[in-house]
């Protein structure tokens, strides 16, 4: 589970719009929001190293955080909501923390884990993951860092779904109990296609047309004209 609390001291930020944003990036403060329960929201920033910390923790992104204003005391319980990343870089842009009560279910998507080898893939079949994540309501406390889906029972041309993953107590799953997660298929096969004659061309004498055999007995060529093959039976040279 991802029980665990993790205190966030982040400062608040006067200013808003691109051009403060990226003077807080190239100090090394990444600008953000706090969204509270019915509060006016707080713009706020957190040192990059700080926050890939907390984030990179037992709990992962699901990390309950104890987000303190600096120069406050009281913790706000937040969750990580959205954040946007640099699409070259990979650092964080922008981050979201929305407050949460501990006592109340919030709604979460969570990473599903393959685990095993389906004995399809050990008879040439292709393993393929179609939905790696699925959506989940608990307590924030009882939010799964992830799931696991054993697939070592998996055959050729067999499929699992969301309603087989295991049951957590305290853990609502909300997907569609059909929605496809893993299969095990053929791999695919490429077929060259026959060559084709354009129309109006002829076939070169003693192959065959593509696509259609040769007749018994028509692998010889015909002798020619003159030869001894061609005379008559019965008749005598003069």
């Amino acid at each position: 589970m991802a029980g665990e609390r993790v205190k966030l001291v982040v400062q608040e930020r006067e200013s808003r719009g691109t051009r403060p944003s990226r003077r807080l990036r190239r100090e090394g403060l990444i600008p953000g929001v706090l969204y509270g329960q019915g509060k006016t929201p707080h713009a706020i920033c957190v040192p990059e190293r700080e926050l890939r910390r907390v984030l990179t923790g037992a709990g992962g992104l699901h990390t309950i955080l104890d987000v303190v204003l600096e120069g406050q005391t009281t913790p706000h319980h937040a969750v990580l909501k959205e954040y946007q990343q640099d699409p070259i870089r990979g650092r964080l842009t922008h981050v979201d923390f929305h407050e949460v009560r501990l006592d109340r279910p919030i709604q979460a998507s969570v990473a599903v884990q393959l685990v095993g080898e389906p004995a399809g893939v050990e008879e040439g079949g292709v393993l393929s993951q179609v939905t790696r994540e699925v959506n989940v309501e608990a307590l924030p406390m009882e939010i799964p860092e992830h799931l696991e889906l054993d697939v070592s029972g998996m055959g050729i041309g067999d499929s699992l779904r969301a309603g087989d993953l295991s049951a957590i107590e305290g853990v609502t799953f909300l997907d569609d109990p059909e929605t496809v997660l893993a299969t095990v298929t053929l791999p695919t096969q490429i077929v060259e296609p026959e060559e084709e004659l354009e129309e109006g061309e002829e076939p070169v004498e003693g192959e065959a047309v593509p696509g259609e055999e040769a007749p018994e007995g028509a692998a010889e060529a015909p002798a020619e004209p003159g030869g001894e093959s061609a005379r008559e039976p019965g008749t005598a040279e003069g």
